[in-house]
């Protein structure tokens, strides 16, 4: 059985609410189970609206040289943090350009 997917008053699309339909606009909910109802909406896009994904690693930090203990690689990533408290130095955070180890220096 295919259920009714429009509603009886208004005339407005069915909306699933939990296992039941139910009309967005007025609230008129049919009796009985509406079976299996499956939504899908197909959105065609122009070239100038599509998006372009890239699996990249965008590089935002600075880097500057510094071995890593793990790779012995000469270049890393670096920022800085608080961590205790404001009247002591800050710690250092690094990561390896080349195999992404990370490692701080107080």
């Amino acid at each position: 059985m295919i259920a009714n997917l429009f509603c009886m008053k208004c005339g407005t699309m069915m909306l699933p609410s939990g296992d039941k339909l139910k009309c967005g606009s007025c609230g008129y909910s049919p009796r009985g189970k509406p079976g299996n109802v499956v939504l899908k909406e197909k959105i065609e896009l122009s070239k100038e609206q599509e998006i372009e994904i890239h699996d990249k690693k965008v590089e935002t930090l600075p880097k500057i040289k510094e071995d890593c203990p793990k790779c012995k690689g000469k270049f890393a990533y670096f920022w800085t943090l608080q961590t205790r408290s404001s009247d002591e130095p800050e710690t250092r955070f690094f990561e390896c350009v080349k195999c992404a180890h990370r490692w701080r220096a107080y």
